[in-house]
């Protein structure tokens, strides 16, 4: 395959922008299928999953293929909602393009201005299209001014609509120069001239001369502006009535990079810092960049290769675990489809099933080339919830469900609460996490209830106190009798326990010193006030008495722990909560209100800072005042804010909260006695 005719990009922009519609259209227009399938009746390539179908709405980024006019061009369909982020980072990480769908009525809105700042990320080629042109109240200037004040300068258009709203029949070249149809060409043909002029010294130096261009001249400097991100197309259409549809497929045979035209990949091979450009005669590399779990052939691994060539039912070296592995049948991905091939070349997206020790983010190569490609950075999940089963044989397949569905995708997190013991689910939205359980009963059967995470508090005192713990019992025969005296004194926050022995004269026998402790530790971990651990506190043992028969390990446990909890009772116990490090990314006008919120929510604001467009504030916050924040702060901004948070450290609760707290505690436990 010449590597020249490959095309590889991604389909990006807000929800309900016309995507999926879109990648449909292309694979129709292609003889790729035979028959457009529609979103609303769920019979499109992409949306497959039955909960895309439900919801008429991509979920996961969709692999598509098609073979027109001697190109291979693939693409992927990837979702516009933020919660589902993972499945547009990803496939971007791998194309050489990306085409941007803007909805002809709602022009730039958050999809947009995310997926425009991800390719700017990668440096990586964009070209618009705006979509659904013959809708009221459709205006294809007013986007083409929103994507010039809200993206870029440099947005041109190439085609220029005919007609409006319902009578928008068509769309007319720029290049053409004059159009009878459209008196706005001429102005964008001057328009297009000086920034194809202005992308190549050449170019511009014959254009001061002479005022003009030839036509091969224009398409060279316009390929090699989009290519260096100094020009962006504009297309535009009606997908639904297949109007624009043609012209952008020329488009993209025309003007988007072939892998070796992209730019370059900031790589290590053997171990040094070099650039990688995809080409087909050199050694094998790919980039593993996304796993799905297949109910049919198990395990899907998703890899893009960079150089060489690949057979199926050939050996490869996972340069990141730095194990051997074999590949057995490939794959080239069509929807839901697996098709076989016997190869695949550099620039190509392919997959293979049942790679024992392969995940996203590894780097393939051979022995002796070894090439490591730069993580994937996905964002950490912003919402937690907790999971319960529905019933006993749903708890006996939700582990193994949650573990598939994490491995999927990177932005969702599994695990278990060590202070709660509860099983905790973090995803980026309420979405997300929706559609993961849903997932989870359709796949595998299990049901689930979410839930609030029970918050870890923990407990403490704030003086010093000496008590004595004495156990003696006596039922006729042998007794039981463990008698001790401890000194007990906070420690600094984080220091959580030390336990110093100062017996001296034998006055508790050696082997029951660490009876005592193990009492101790026991009873810090049922806590007194509300049943939380209690923590940063020193216990010395200074004094007590055995009786030479009846003291034994288990006397000695429950005379430590009878000291413990009469000494935090006297040592002015106290709740303690997380405080989280909280940073806030928003757009400067939503400053006041977002602040006002974390005021709301017991939260200190630590400082302020510019962060390109956008202000990021640094706040510390009580983890039990975050539930839902990641709900609220998109209510607040429009979806425009994301936020990050980190454990920091514990900090008492104020006496009113704790007072609720424990009261809580106190009716569940009298509950739990009437039972």
């Amino acid at each position: 395959m010449d590597i020249s005719k490959i095309r590889v990009f991604s389909i990006t922009g807000h929800a309900q922008s016309g995507k999926t519609t879109l990648a449909e259209g292309i694979l129709y227009k292609t003889q790729a299928i035979n028959r457009f399938g529609k979103v609303d009746q769920g019979t499109t390539v992409s949306d497959f999953e039955p909960d895309e179908i439900e919801r008429k709405s991509s979920i996961n980024a969709s692999y598509l293929y098609t073979n027109y006019k001697d190109h291979f061009i693939q693409f992927i369909d990837t979702p516009g909602y933020q919660d589902f982020i993972a499945e547009v980072i990803a496939p971007l990480s791998v194309s050489d393009c990306v085409l941007i769908v803007i909805d002809a009525v709602s022009g730039v809105e958050l999809g947009t201005e995310f997926a425009f700042e991800e390719a700017k990320k990668r440096n990586l080629p964009c070209i618009f299209f705006v979509n659904k042109l013959d809708k009221e109240n459709a205006d294809f200037y007013k986007v083409l001014n929103d994507i010039k004040e809200n993206l870029t300068k440099n947005a041109i258009p190439l085609y220029l609509p005919i007609g409006k709203e319902q009578n928008f029949k068509g769309v007319v070249p720029v290049l053409e120069k004059d159009s009878s149809q459209v008196k706005e060409v001429s102005e964008f043909y001057s328009k297009l001239l000086d920034l194809v002029a202005e992308s190549d010294d050449t170019l511009l130096e014959k254009y001061l001369e002479t005022g003009e261009l030839s036509s091969e001249e224009i398409k060279k400097g316009l390929k090699k502006g989009i290519l260096e991100r100094k020009i962006f197309p504009v297309l535009c259409g009606a997908v639904l009535n297949e109007i624009g549809l043609e012209e952008l497929i020329n488009v993209i045979l025309d003007f988007f990079p072939s892998p070796k035209e992209r730019p370059p990949l900031k790589v290590k091979i053997n171990g040094e810092e070099k650039e990688l450009t995809p080409q087909p005669d050199s050694k094998f590399s790919a980039q593993v960049f996304k796993s799905i779990f297949d109910p049919y052939v198990g395990q899907l691994t998703i890899f893009r290769i960079w150089t060489g060539l690949l057979k199926s039912n050939t050996g490869f070296y996972n340069v990141t675990t730095k194990t051997k592995e074999r590949f057995g049948q490939l794959y080239l991905l069509f929807g839901k489809e697996q098709r076989t091939v016997d190869s695949l070349f550099a620039g190509q997206i392919g997959a293979v099933a049942k790679l024992k020790d392969t995940h996203t983010n590894d780097s393939l190569g051979e022995e002796n080339f070894l090439v490591e490609f730069p993580k994937i950075e996905f964002p950490t999940p912003s919402i937690s919830q907790s999971v319960k089963p529905k019933t006993k044989q749903d708890e006996e397949r939700i582990s193994g469900a949650l573990q598939k569905l994490s491995t999927e995708d990177p932005t969702f997190k599994v695990e278990r609460d060590p202070q709660t013991k509860e099983l905790i689910i973090s995803g980026v939205g309420e979405l997300h996490l929706n559609v993961i359980c849903q997932r989870m009963k359709r796949r595998f059967g299990a049901e689930v209830e979410l839930g609030r995470p029970k918050i870890p508090y923990k407990e403490t005192i704030t003086k010093s106190v000496k008590v004595q713990g004495k156990y003696k019992r006596q039922t006729g025969g042998r007794g039981q009798y463990g008698d001790v005296w401890i000194e007990v004194e906070p420690l600094e926050r984080g220091k959580f326990f030390e336990f110093v022995d100062k017996i001296v004269g034998g006055k508790i026998p050696r082997n029951f010193i660490p009876s005592v402790e193990k009492g101790i530790r026991k009873a810090m971990e049922e806590g007194f006030l509300a049943g939380y651990p209690i923590v940063d506190i020193r216990v010395t043992l200074y004094d007590g008495s055995y009786h030479p028969v009846d003291s034994s390990d288990i006397a000695f446990q429950i005379a430590g722990s009878m000291a413990l909890k009469k000494a935090v009772e006297q040592a002015g116990p106290i709740l303690l909560e997380p405080i989280m490090d909280v940073e806030v990314i928003i757009p400067e006008e939503f400053m006041g209100q977002v602040t006002g919120d974390i005021n709301s929510r017991r939260g200190r604001v630590l400082g302020m800072e510019a962060r390109g467009k956008n202000q990021l504030i640094k706040a510390q916050v009580p983890l039990a005042e975050m539930y839902r924040y990641a709900t609220d702060l998109r209510s607040i901004t429009g979806g425009r804010g994301s936020y990050s948070m980190k454990f920091s450290h514990y900090e008492p609760v104020p006496p009113q909260i704790a007072q609720q707290i424990i009261e809580e505690y106190k009716r569940r436990k009298e509950a739990e006695a009437k039972k």
